[in-house]
């Protein structure tokens, strides 16, 4: 990718009726390899803390760990538009915290987007980040940072009532700047809506074709998730096997002394060998 994508190419693309396609990625090499396809978009997901870090949540992930992931994104993919996750409690404390840590993704990072888990108590959130001339994509729908609160997700807008509700928050968080929406595990149908009514690019997470474009973490395109995985997502390569493979290659190799071989040493010049057993040699 020559030149870098701006929010400008992405409303294009929506106008245009052409998706966009979105990765969340966590590291500096897989957003190296990103960036050489045509991937349009790299979302750095507080999901990190789940994929890199072991946790079972989102929510261990914090504010210098993100913004440093998110400048290493950056560097490897330095076209690519780059969306930076607000971590929990980076912006429910105080606005002027959301503010300030939203420009940390932006100054620090390289961002040219933050996306916000938001209900309709992070209005005023949305609005202030947008007004200080941060892109905000308000992410409705399920929002992994609740889970304390709800237990356990569940897709979202599945009865009208519920579904009126969704379309409501998403005319809201446009009402009140947002560039972009992201919804996660919502009823197609519903999603297709929202999408339609919305002057702004919508990416969907398991909510079905109707969205301008879709995301997916890179481990569970590449295949190195193991266990089990949700609905929506789609592995298109099988890589945890063949990772294990090569590792155990490696293993084998160098416990029967395989590896290093020659060819993979560094030798002295010609001749050097020799002056250096004369030299011990002659040493007292």
């Amino acid at each position: 990718m020559d030149t870098k994508i701006t929010i400008a190419e992405l409303l294009a693309a929506k106008h245009q009726s052409r998706k966009v396609a979105a990765v969340s990625c966590y590291d500096y090499t897989t957003a190296k390899i990103v960036a050489q396809t045509e991937v349009q978009m790299i979302l750095v997901g507080d999901s990190a803390a789940q994929v890199m870090l072991g946790f079972d949540s989102t929510l261990p992930a914090k504010m210098d760990f993100m913004v440093a992931i998110t400048a290493a994104v950056r560097r490897g993919a330095p076209n690519v538009f780059l969306v930076a996750d607000m971590p929990f409690l980076s912006y429910q404390v105080t606005v002027a915290q959301a503010v300030k840590n939203a420009g940390r993704f932006v100054v620090e990072a390289g961002a040219q987007m933050v996306k916000i888990e938001a209900t309709g108590a992070h209005l005023d959130v949305i609005k202030a980040v947008s007004n200080a001339g941060i892109a905000v994509m308000a992410h409705i729908g399920i929002r992994p940072q609740s889970i304390t609160k709800t237990g356990r997700f569940k897709a979202e807008a599945a009865t009208a009532e519920m579904a009126a509700e969704l379309v409501s928050l998403a005319e809201q968080m446009l009402n009140n700047g947002a560039s972009s929406l992201l919804i996660e595990g919502t009823a197609a149908e519903v999603a297709e809506i929202i999408t339609q009514r919305s002057g702004v690019p919508v990416i969907g997470c398991g909510s079905g074709p109707g969205c301008d474009g879709q995301i997916l973490i890179a481990p569970d395109i590449l295949g190195l998730t193991q266990g089990p995985h949700p609905k929506f997502a789609k592995s298109y390569g099988n890589l945890a096997d063949q990772t294990i493979d090569a590792f155990d290659t490696y293993g084998k190799e160098v416990q029967s002394g395989k590896y290093p071989d020659k060819e993979h040493s560094y030798h002295m010049k010609r001749g050097e060998l020799e002056r250096l057993e004369e030299l011990l040699k002659n040493k007292p």
